[in-house]
């Protein structure tokens, strides 16, 4: 089993900043794609950024382009996710998600974690 740990949520006013990250830990060969998906009370689940493995080409969802990066440390299994001059329509709890391979390709969630901007 594959486990994904997220930390980094919390409070912050507009205009804040706040980083985001997730661990894998277990039987893991290689993690294709990682990326970062929001859920707002009330709304589904939206990708917000994705990074690739071959060339770490990222993608953001265009409300976040300029305000957020993603970025991935092979070494260590983890994706991490700079979130700059949040907005208030920010908040959401935040998910990472991983493609990895072990025998076969699987998905892996993490567990959420909280981002709240208000002021």
């Amino acid at each position: 089993q594959v486990q994904l740990v997220e930390s980094g949520g919390g409070l912050v006013h507009p205009g804040g900043s706040l980083t985001l990250s997730c661990a894998a830990s277990g039987r893991i060969f290689s993690i294709a794609n990682m990326g970062w998906y929001r859920q707002a009370p009330g709304n589904q689940r939206h990708l917000v950024a994705t990074i690739d493995d071959h060339d770490g080409s990222a993608r953001y969802r265009d409300s976040v382009k300029g305000r957020f990066t993603i970025s991935r440390d092979n070494a260590k299994n983890t994706t991490y996710l700079h979130m700059g001059n949040l907005k208030p329509e920010d908040t959401a709890v935040y998910y990472c998600h991983m493609f990895y391979k072990y025998e076969v390709w699987n998905n892996a969630w993490g567990q959420g974690t909280q981002v709240t901007v208000s002021s």
